[in-house]
């Protein structure tokens, strides 16, 4: 099935004439072997699953206080401070979503939903990184205590996942430059062994 994904995708590339699109493609095929090995072993370990507990387990916290002793603190918030509130609420709930996106894939991945070097694709890397990794240094002192507790928390997770995501996907996409002393060894080895 993931050989289908892929055959789809390169074959929707080619017919928009997509060059660039077409050399991603021969390089995922190149590294694909490699990259599925690391994010399947990512999958099935207990990294993994701590993480995607915390990760549940702040989505489920975070609703229950938005709903219940933020909606109540935020009605005694001056306007600034309620506009900040409604601000950092929304960037709360927007880096949550991306986190808890990003393992449910790394979850269908470790039961087989879903297939290593599907995972690869950039629809499922995090987004809405400028609002995520944004904040209001200013307004922060004005906020309720509890909102400001999940937003260093969702920051501190979310800055995990990201290193995660980039290690896992988007650095294994850069090619790697020659090493030039490799490259002089090898050229030695030419010369001398036609001696």
């Amino acid at each position: 099935m993931a050989r289908r994904l892929h055959a789809g995708r390169k074959s929707a590339g080619e017919s928009s004439g997509g060059n660039a699109e077409g050399e991603k493609d021969k390089m995922n095929e190149i590294s694909a072997p490699w990259r599925a090995d690391v994010i399947q072993d990512f999958a099935r370990s207990e990294l993994f699953e701590r993480t995607f507990q915390e990760g549940m387990d702040l989505v489920e916290e975070t609703a229950a206080y938005l709903d219940g002793a933020g909606r109540q603190e935020s009605k005694l918030l001056s306007r600034n401070a309620a506009l900040a509130y409604a601000s950092e609420s929304m960037r709360l709930t927007t880096r949550l979503m991306q986190v808890a996106s990003w393992l449910l894939v790394q979850r269908a991945v470790r039961e087989g939903d879903m297939a290593a070097d599907a995972a690869c694709d950039d629809r499922y890397r995090l987004a809405a990184e400028e609002v995520c990794r944004g904040g209001e240094e200013n307004a922060a002192g004005d906020l309720p205590a509890g909102l400001q507790a999940l937003l260093e928390r969702s920051e501190r997770l979310y800055e995990r996942v990201r290193h995660l995501d980039r290690r896992m996907y988007v650095e294994a996409d850069v090619e790697q430059a020659p090493n030039p002393v490799i490259s002089q060894l090898d050229r030695l080895k030419t010369a001398l062994g036609a001696f």
